[in-house]
């Protein structure tokens, strides 16, 4: 029988293998970063390698979680109450302690305005997904996190990018963001406080945001993963708060303010006041059901992570942050060829490059190569982001080891000045 099987397979012109394929949809997948950064790898071997780079707070050992929640976290492990599956969108405790944290005034939360993912980007794949089919459009912030633009690839969503003006602390441009609205725009994306650029927006700006949201009524989707990750002198406003009529799918989660990107727990909040998002509720109900839910251990501590962390963690955190934003600001404000504009929150800052008054290079990608293969300081290069002539900072690292970069890069700017 086995002879008769093989024969029929040679007859059949089966007899050998063939490549097998990749599937259309995986190869569409597309990460700017890896695109550009793959091939900036080569570094000066005499130098020990800076990452100013990867934006995980964890990475340098100065920025630490809460200790409650880490203790919290084990009792769980070890009574073995969160081992087990929870509802797709979530852990009932976890959307409550949620919904109670990120009510708005005049309309509040309920558990069903929860989705938990795996993730802040798992929460935008959601997001993303359940308000545009493939063909429609987008508008997304330039400089702006690189994920959007993944998502919107690999579900053949269009990605249109709005300006955000340097010279107004990194407002968006409206009007140009009004010009590229049409009948298949099917959302406004906007990342508050930024990645990369560590601008904080305004409530009149914000405001002025929403009026502009009515008029062609299109929904948000506010990526608030920063959301009062702020410098002093600075406030936070989440858009929801002051949004009436328009609908809002806010984005958060537990990596970046409580310093555990690795948890992979995120969340969507359905801020909806007049029932235009009700069949979307459901489709966001339909995509938790993908991987049926996120990480239950780590839901067990968004109650205590949200309402028993002490002021004096948060002001640790930010204390720290604020410092180095200053420090740097100074440091590389001093460096002819560099603009600097000063961030006011998250933990990133954009760095202007004058190209006229440099050469070797004649861009952001060709200066953070030559930085990386020459001095071992690693940054992104603008043009990652949708924003040319400028570079990304990461601001978790020690002060000192700021300092060492800082060092490295203005001899690397002195180095290639264009001297008059």
């Amino acid at each position: 029988m086995q002879n008769g099987i093989e024969s029929e397979l040679h007859k059949n012109g089966h007899s050998e293998w063939k490549t097998i394929r990749a599937s259309v949809a995986s190869l569409g997948v597309s990460n700017p970063i890896r695109n550009i950064v793959d091939k900036m790898q080569t570094s000066n071997k005499a130098k020990k390698q800076i990452s100013l780079s990867i934006g995980d707070p964890t990475l340098f050992g100065n920025l630490q979680n809460p200790d409650h929640v880490n203790e919290i976290l084990i009792k769980n492990i070890t009574l073995r109450t969160a081992n087990g599956y929870a509802h797709s969108a979530g852990v009932a405790d976890a959307r409550e302690a949620l919904a109670e944290k990120f009510s708005v005034t005049g309309f509040p939360l309920t558990p069903n305005d929860v989705i938990i993912a795996s993730g802040g980007s798992g929460a935008l794949e959601m997001a993303m997904t359940v308000l545009a089919n493939a063909g429609q459009n987008i508008l997304l912030p330039a400089p702006g996190f690189t994920l959007y633009q993944t998502i919107c690839g690999y579900k053949g969503i269009s990605a249109r990018f709005y300006r955000l003006k340097p010279d107004s602390n990194w407002e968006i441009d409206l009007d140009h963001m009004s010009s590229l609205i049409d009948d298949n725009t099917a959302a406004i994306l906007i990342n508050n406080p930024s990645n990369p650029c560590g601008s904080v927006f305004s409530k009149e700006h914000l405001t002025e945001l929403l009026r502009l949201a009515e008029r062609y009524h299109l929904p948000i989707i506010s990526d608030e993963i920063y959301a009062d990750m702020v410098f002093e002198g600075t406030t936070f406003h989440a858009l929801a708060a002051l949004s009436t009529n328009v609908p809002i799918l806010t984005v958060g989660g537990l990596a970046k303010m409580f310093v555990a990107p690795g948890w992979r727990v995120g969340w969507i909040l359905v801020h909806d006041r007049h029932g235009l998002f009700d069949e979307v509720r459901q489709g966001l109900l339909r995509l938790s059901q993908v991987i049926l839910g996120a990480n239950t251990l780590v839901q067990s501590i968004i109650r205590p992570a949200l309402f028993d962390t002490p002021p004096s963690y948060f002001d640790r955190l930010m204390g720290e942050l604020s410092r180095n934003a200053d420090f740097l600001s100074t440091r590389l404000g001093g460096i002819r060829g560099l603009k600097i504009i000063r961030p006011m929150g998250a933990m990133y800052m954009m760095v202007g490059i004058d190209l006229e008054q440099f050469v070797g290079f004649a861009d952001d990608v060709e200066f953070s190569r030559l930085l990386m293969a020459e001095e071992s300081v690693q940054v992104l290069p603008g043009r990652i982001f949708e924003f040319p002539n400028y570079f990304r900072i990461v601001i978790c690292s020690p002060q000192e080891q700021l300092d060492a970069a800082c060092v490295r890069i203005e001899e690397f700017c002195s180095r290639h000045y264009r001297h008059q």
